[in-house]
């Protein structure tokens, strides 16, 4: 048992947190993630993690059209996740988060106090289950679930 009696998913699911990027993997984890929660009446927390590792974010120009682009996609986003979680009536949030995906997932994981973390199999190299998911297994507090 952790501080002030918080047991990761002892209870059954009380947060959730799920990994969106747009890609057809993130996007079968949030369906995933969203039934998940609307069965357990839990909270759902969508984290867009924004890569600022980027060639993108070298330049002060080219960092500030990146920045653009990424909040212009998160609003896009939060108005597809009001419209179907909302209808569901699944209670949310989007988190925007800038730096690393695991470490990002972990850490607003670790801050929601979240009893398990959903990401998608990753689209990029690492193998069959993805850099990713693969680091958020490898470096697990809580239950990872990688949807394909």
């Amino acid at each position: 048992m952790s501080e002030g009696g918080f047991e990761i998913g002892k209870d059954g699911s009380t947060v959730i947190v799920v990994g969106v990027d747009g890609s057809p993997p993130a996007l079968h984890a949030a369906a995933w993630a969203g039934g998940l929660a609307r069965r357990e009446r839990a909270k759902l927390v969508l984290v867009y993690v924004e890569p600022i590792a980027s060639p993108a974010y070298w330049t002060a120009m080219g960092m500030a059209g990146a920045t653009e682009a990424a909040s212009a996609f998160v609003d896009e986003i939060r108005k597809d996740a009001a419209a179907y979680l909302e209808h569901a009536g699944i209670p949310w949030e989007l988190v925007h988060y800038r730096g690393d995906p695991a470490h990002g997932l972990e850490a607003i994981a670790e801050e929601r106090r979240a009893d398990c973390i959903v990401v998608g199999r990753s689209r990029h190299g690492g193998g069959l289950v993805g850099s990713v998911p693969k680091m958020l297994i490898k470096d697990a507090k809580r239950p990872v679930v990688v949807v394909p």
